[in-house]
């Protein structure tokens, strides 16, 4: 065994120019290098001498030692970690407790400032009707009180003129029913095509306070209108435009089941199905590439064909996705609004037979006139709540495509950081293109990488 060399148990021999470049004795095992002394002067290692013009020069700023005598970028450890052996796992020898850590992004309203997940955005629509429940309630209500008003105008009206209703049909002949039941479906579809307007624009208000919540900026009913007065006549410029698709689409399925019948009669029925179910199949296509329309037009100040054009580009590659989170929050709604409905819908024979046990046509009325009023009381309550519900999970999912493909939580960071427009709408002034040029547009980067 050479003086270098050491066996198993043995102390390690001193060798020259190991661990330390000044030549002197090396550690033994187990323990650092002792870095040399920096005030010394420089001296060539042991058994040389120094060449013509190299003379002895103090040394500057001299580095951190880590273990095995390397400089450790500044860090301040200059133990042996693991009982001697080397530490591998970081930089030059760090500890891991020096190396960057994550850090969860900040929450500073009701979601994270980043991609969302489900679980998130139906805790972030929750916590945005708690924390503007006048501006989302009061929205909600105005958007359900012409369905309200109509369904208890209707239940008081059969309920007091229903012996009269029987006696003109007895004696009214097939044209004036058919005429009856024309114009009782006109109606019906004049204000369901009403509804949905007022609907479609209400949705696009209700989305300042959503966003708003994103930085835990209350707002309140009229703080709501305010800000999103300017962006009404776009929104009802869109709501007339999705109104008119919709009757365009109805008109042309019917005229197709119409010629289908007098052409092929006999196998119109068995074409006239699949016909049916490919027109839904494709109106709920359309519905979802274009859900986010309302929320684009008044958080980033567009027009209503511009809208349409900016709702079908964020929800390319996302679509299956949003289906999915739309059909659940959709169950949901329903499920929720049965359960509360239910017991309401059997109200009217539970107080029937407690206050009239032994009937009578007049309060019998009465009574219909009062429970289908508070009826149509409790449905509308619980409909704003519900379409304010779904109307919060669109503004996060309009947040959250933006997020994933211009970059809009970092954005909205730095707003936060500073300050910036704090009585405004959140991500507002945004460029589509993002914080970053060509953000989420490479090949294999977020959102389509995934």
């Amino acid at each position: 065994m050479s003086p270098q060399e050491s066996g198993p148990g043995e102390p390690m021999q001193e060798r020259p120019g190991v661990g330390r470049d000044d030549g002197g004795p090396a550690p033994a095992a187990g323990r650092p290098p002792v870095p040399p002394t920096w005030e010394q002067p420089w001296a060539p290692p042991a058994g040389q001498q120094a060449l013509p013009g190299q003379e002895p020069q103090p040394r500057q700023q001299p580095p951190t030692w880590g273990y095995g005598g390397q400089p450790n970028n500044g860090s301040p450890y200059t133990g042996p970690p693991n009982n001697g052996f080397p530490y591998t796992g970081g930089s030059n020898g760090a500890w891991p407790s020096q190396q960057p850590r994550y850090s969860a992004p900040p929450k500073p309203g009701i979601i994270p400032l980043r991609p969302l997940m489900f679980g998130e955005i139906l805790d972030g629509s929750f916590q945005a009707i708690r924390r503007n429940a006048k501006a989302m309630l009061g929205a909600g209500l105005l958007a359900q009180s012409l369905s309200a008003i109509l369904a208890a105008v209707l239940t008081g009206f059969l309920a007091t003129s229903s012996g009269s209703i029987e006696t003109w049909a007895e004696t009214a002949s097939n044209a004036e029913i058919a005429s009856l039941g024309i114009g009782l479906m006109a109606a019906f579809v004049l204000l369901s095509i009403l509804s949905v307007f007022i609907s479609a624009v209400l949705q696009g208000a209700m989305v300042v306070p959503v966003a708003r919540s994103v930085l835990n900026q209350p707002t309140g009913f009229r703080r709501m209108l305010s800000l999103a007065r300017p962006r009404m006549g776009a929104l009802i410029r869109l709501a007339a435009l999705l109104v008119a698709a919709v009757l365009g689409a109805m008109v042309l399925s019917f005229a197709a089941i119409a010629l289908l019948f007098a052409n092929v009669r006999g196998a119109g029925a068995l074409l006239a199905i699949p016909l049916m179910f490919a027109f839904g199949v494709g109106v709920l296509w359309v519905a979802v590439k274009l859900m986010v329309a309302p929320a684009a037009v008044v958080i980033e100040e567009l027009g209503a064909f511009a809208g349409l054009r900016r709702s079908w580009e964020l929800t390319r590659a996302n679509w299956w996705r949003i289906l999915g989170i739309i059909l659940t929050v959709g169950i949901l709604v329903a499920v929720i609004t049965q359960v509360v409905l239910i017991p309401a819908s059997m109200l009217p024979t539970v107080l029937a037979g407690v206050v009239s046990p032994h009937g009578g046509s007049g309060h019998e009325a009465s009574l219909a006139v009062a429970v289908g009023i508070f009826t149509a009381v409790v449905g509308a309550l619980v409909g704003a709540v519900g379409y304010a519900f779904q109307t919060s999970v669109m503004a996060l999912l309009y947040m959250d495509l933006r997020m994933r493909r211009d970059g809009l939580d970092i954005a909205l960071l730095h707003q936060l950081e500073t300050g910036a427009d704090p009585d405004g709408i959140p991500g507002r002034g945004v460029q589509s293109g993002g914080p970053h040029p060509g953000y989420g547009t490479a090949p294999g980067a977020w959102p389509y990488g995934r």
